[in-house]
């Protein structure tokens, strides 16, 4: 059974990583796009600039993959493996929780992704929002990727905790009371984590290199304009249009992978739970009675 569940879980996944791998390629990919051609001159710029004032060049780091490779089956094997990974974890989290909650198995298998949603990604999506080729520096990649997991680890046992509390306020103020209670208390909890991880800008190694490479002291690692020694703008700063479209597209993206899971994964989890179930006893037949033989 918890196999068949888990297979289930990771089916939902895998097609939804294919709806999910064909709207970025419509609408995010131009963005890329955007912001690779964006970095590619504004490196040919620092290049120039730093050889002028006799600085150090940053060298060019080596290309495994082209862009062509990147763009169709890079973005497609990540998004599906993804996708196929936390339909399996869904199924996974509803084996825990099936049984302890008096929820319908269609419920559960919806909320189970939308929790999902909201801990994975759109609430870590408000402390370090997705960000586009040419925004972040690559010293702090190490330090971006703990931070992120922080974040995730965080807001999904905050979420988790609020629903225990949730459950056992309900007796005593009611679903929507207990709900509101719960809900105020998770987003007290996640606003004081986000306000005591660091800003991207503040870390101490973009502290260190500002002013520095073209770099500037900002909130993020988003590159501001390039000027020269009489404070002239000889190159802009990333497009703040580019910047939106992109992380709109990805929280959009993301709603439609989590959204594909849940529906596809209740429905078959509710038509497996119902065809287990056993059906009513049905009453032998009676024997039919054969007519007594007539006396002769």
């Amino acid at each position: 059974m918890e196999i068949r569940v888990i297979l289930r879980g990771a089916f939902s996944g895998f097609v939804a990583g294919i709806f999910g791998f064909i709207f970025a390629k419509i609408f995010a990919e131009p963005q890329i796009d955007k912001a690779i051609d964006y970095e590619s001159g504004r490196d040919t710029i620092l290049d120039q600039l730093n050889r002028a004032a006799g600085r150090p060049i940053a060298p060019a780091g080596p290309e495994y993959f082209s862009r062509h490779i990147q763009s169709t089956v890079g973005i497609a094997t990540g998004i599906i493996a993804f996708s196929t990974a936390m339909g399996a974890l869904v199924a996974v989290a509803y084996l825990v929780l099936h049984g302890r909650f008096q929820i319908r198995p269609r419920t559960l298998g919806l909320l189970i992704p939308g929790f999902g949603f909201l801990g994975v990604y759109l609430v870590p999506f408000l402390k370090y929002p997705a960000n586009p080729p040419a925004i972040g520096h690559t010293f702090t990649i190490t330090t971006r990727g703990h931070l992120y997991l922080t974040m995730v680890a965080g807001s999904l046992v905050f979420l988790c905790l609020a629903v225990y509390l949730g459950h056992r306020l309900r007796p005593r103020f009611g679903v929507f009371n207990s709900t509101l209670m719960a809900g105020g208390a998770f987003i007290v909890v996640i606003s004081v984590l986000i306000g005591l991880l660091p800003s991207l800008g503040n870390l101490a190694a973009n502290v260190a290199h500002q002013n520095q490479f073209g770099y500037a002291r900002a909130s993020t690692e988003t590159p501001q304009p390039i000027t020269n020694l009489r404070h002239q703008i000889v190159y802009p700063g990333f497009d703040a249009d580019v910047l939106w479209k992109f992380r709109f597209y990805s929280v959009i993206a993301q709603m439609l992978i989590w959204t594909i899971i849940g529906l596809i994964f209740s429905t078959l989890i509710e038509r497996a739970v119902l065809a287990e179930r056993p059906g009513p006893a049905r009453e032998p037949e009676p024997e039919p009675i054969s007519p007594a033989p007539a006396n002769a």
